[in-house]
C-alpha cells in the first residue's frame, strides 16, 4: 500500500497523475486529503488518517509518499506511524514561506517541537528525498543539506516543484519500499 500526500495544491489535476504512476508499483494507492492551512488539524486528521488507513491493510510494507508540502508530512507522519517514506521537494519550512497562504503558519513551528527531540536522527535512512534541481519554489541546495546527513537524497535534473513525472524514480521508491 502506498498512501499519497498532496502538496499545498489540493486540487491540482497533477496529484491524480501522480497516484496512476505510483500504482504502476502498487495496484493499492490511496491519497489522502487535508486542508493544507489548518496545521494543527492536519497534523491530528492525518494522524488518524494514516493510522486507519495501515488498520485497513495487511500490507507488510506500506509507504507514505508527499510531494511539497506533503513531503513535509509525509516525513512527519512517517515517522510517527513508523513507516518509510518518500519526500519529493519537500517543504521544511512552511512556517516562512507560506505566510499569507495559510492560517497559523506559526503552528508548524509549534508542531516541530511536538515531534520527537531529534526525530531525523531517530528516523535515520528511513525516508528517500527525490529533489529537482529545477524547483521553482523552494531552495533545494539548503533541503538538502538539512536532510542529507539523515536520508539518501536523490537529482532529478528535469522536473519542476510539482514533480509531475515521477515515474523515473519508480523502481528507487519500489526498492526503498522492500529493502
Amino acid at each position: 500500500m502506498i498512501l499519497y500526500l498532496h502538496g499545498f495544491d489540493a486540487t491540482s489535476p497533477g496529484n491524480h497523475q501522480k497516484v496512476l504512476q505510483l500504482k504502476m508499483i502498487d495496484d493499492d494507492v490511496r491519497m489522502i486529503n487535508y486542508s493544507t492551512v489548518h496545521p494543527r488539524h492536519d497534523m491530528q486528521h492525518l494522524l488518524n488518517e494514516v493510522t486507519k488507513q495501515l488498520n485497513y491493510s495487511d500490507d507488510k510494507n506500506p509507504i507514505i509518499v508527499g510531494v511539497g508540502l506533503g513531503g513535509y508530512w509525509a516525513e512527519r507522519i512517517g515517522f510517527l506511524c513508523k513507516l518509510r517514506s518518500v519526500q519529493f521537494n519537500p517543504n521544511l519550512w512552511p512556517h516562512t514561506n507560506m505566510v499569507g497562504k495559510i492560517d497559523r503558519p506559526e503552528e508548524y513551528e509549534d508542531i516541530a517541537d511536538k515531534c520527537a527531540k531529534d526525530f531525523r536522527k531517530l528516523n535515520q535512512s528511513r525516508s528517500l528525498v527525490i529533489l529537482s534541481r529545477n524547483d521553482e519554489v523552494l531552495d533545494i541546495t539548503e533541503i538538502a543539506a538539512t536532510l542529507a546527513p539523515f536520508y539518501d537524497v536523490v537529482w532529478d535534473e528535469q522536473q519542476p516543484h510539482k514533480f509531475p513525472k515521477i515515474s523515473a524514480h519508480l523502481s528507487r521508491i519500489d526498492a526503498f519500499r522492500n529493502a
